[in-house]
């Protein structure tokens, strides 16, 4: 991206909140903070997401990791981490969350609850009903009636090296086990297949919240870099700016507060927090920045800059043949990405580029699922580095409705022995015909005036 273009891009901004919100205000009456705001607080957004995403892909994720029945156990304070996505969010005394499929390939799902809970729960919950037990039933029990009556084969339970598939803490196991008797037992089985095959679909009306959260992301950095001043800026000043910006749209960190944003003009530093080290002339800044909006979703994006020398107007040819050979890569696997292909392939695409280009080796993975968590569940698009054969994630197959964050990659050798990559990070949505952007790609560099 020329530089004329990335000031002109930040200064059609405008107000992003603006850009972004709703219609707000009316001719007698100013907006309000919310109708400012590109994301404004909306209590329905989520409990009507979350009860779609039950009701239509829940059963076929079941399906899919082999299981006839899920139970979550909810409590307060240490509640399962996949608590806020069946609507166990509030649970205060212990409460069981069951979901059932049936023979027809229909769910049915149904809450525990004490009586003193059951009546609240019953208004919100997103389930097919709820039913209540006195205050002082033994929870398990309750479970083990429901689960005995159905008479699954395959039981799933939130127990999992994967930590967000193992809520259920050892004594609950324990004391589950103990109500369930050896028969009902032995059919446990870890719900982890069962949250990876649903949690990694997203719904096209989450897929739009992250375009349109992908799109500001993008922005707003290209929005620090219109303000930086060479020999002057810190990284950190960038930093700072963009967590200025974010608390001023009413959105909050995609990932650690400490690591986003993560802004760095020297050499390879990984995932790391922004120092104060001062952007020259010749520096190559990486931005790694996400935001979370509505709570829920996420985003993770990388753009890059060229600060020029003195005298220079664009990138030397060096740096302009190592941003092609990047975005070469990037574009290599967003072609491999569609559904039915292994999250290996694409890495692998990628990294026969960079091989042919004259890389140096690429320790990260090409991309991750992005949605929930900035690193979120389902295909790695890694595992390919060194001619390793596909394993764990990265041998699962896209699928329609998977958002990928994937990188361009390209890496070199820094005369004081250290190394510089390329990783311009794009966010997609897989479909039926292939990737998605959503958000546009960085084609190239944000060049910088070496004064301002």
């Amino acid at each position: 991206m020329k530089t004329s273009k990335a000031i002109a891009s930040v200064v059609a901004i405008l107000a992003i909140a603006g850009a972004c919100a709703p219609d707000a205000g009316t001719p007698d009456r100013p907006p309000t903070i919310a109708e400012t705001l590109p994301f404004p607080d909306d209590p329905d957004l989520w409990p009507s997401i979350r009860e779609e995403r039950i009701r239509t892909l829940l059963a076929p994720a079941m399906r899919r990791a082999g299981v006839d029945a899920w139970v979550v156990m909810a409590r307060e304070n240490a509640n399962d981490p996949i608590a806020a996505h069946v609507g166990a969010e509030n649970a205060g005394g212990l409460a069981a969350f069951l979901f059932f499929l049936r023979d027809d390939g229909t769910l049915e799902s149904l809450a525990v609850s004490p009586e003193t809970e059951a009546t609240a729960l019953s208004e919100v919950t997103p389930l097919d009903s709820v039913r209540s037990v006195r205050r002082g039933t033994n929870m398990f029990d309750a479970v083990a009636e429901e689960l005995s009556a159905r008479d699954p084969d395959r039981i799933a339970v939130n127990s999992s090296n994967r930590n967000i598939a193992d809520g259920l803490s050892w004594t609950q196991r324990n004391a589950l086990v103990r109500a369930l008797g050896p028969g009902l037992a032995s059919r446990l089985a870890s719900s982890e297949e069962v949250i990876i095959e649903w949690l990694s679909v997203k719904l096209p009306r989450e897929v739009d919240i992250m375009r349109r959260a992908a799109e500001l992301t993008e922005r707003l950095e290209l929005e620090a870099y219109a303000m930086v001043e060479p020999g002057v800026t810190t990284d950190a000043d960038l930093a700072r700016f963009l967590k200025m910006r974010m608390a001023q749209l009413g959105v909050v960190d995609g990932w650690a507060p400490d690591q986003n944003p993560n802004v760095n003009s020297g050499p390879d530093r990984g995932h790391s927090h922004a120092t104060e080290k001062v952007i020259q002339p010749g520096d190559v800044i990486q931005t790694d920045f996400g935001i979370k909006v509505h709570g829920m979703w996420v985003t993770d994006i990388q753009r890059f800059a060229y600060v020029l020398r003195p005298g220079e107007t664009d990138a030397p040819q060096e740096m302009l043949a190592r941003w092609q050979h990047a975005r070469e890569g990037s574009r290599a696997a967003f072609d491999a990405m569609r559904p039915g292909v292994r999250g290996w392939d694409v890495d692998r695409a990628q990294r026969e580029v960079l091989e042919r280009h004259g890389s140096i080796p690429i320790i990260w993975s090409t991309g991750h699922p992005v949605g929930y968590w900035a690193h979120d569940v389902g295909p790695r698009l890694g595992g390919a580095a060194g001619g390793a054969p596909p394993s764990g994630d990265a041998s699962r197959e896209l699928r329609p409705g998977h958002t990928f964050a994937f990188d361009g990659f390209f890496g070199w050798p820094q005369d004081d022995g250290t190394t510089k990559t390329i990783s311009v990070e794009e966010m997609v949505v897989v479909t039926d015909a292939g990737a998605e952007w959503l958000v546009a790609p960085q084609e190239e560099w944000v060049l910088i005036p070496s004064s301002r």
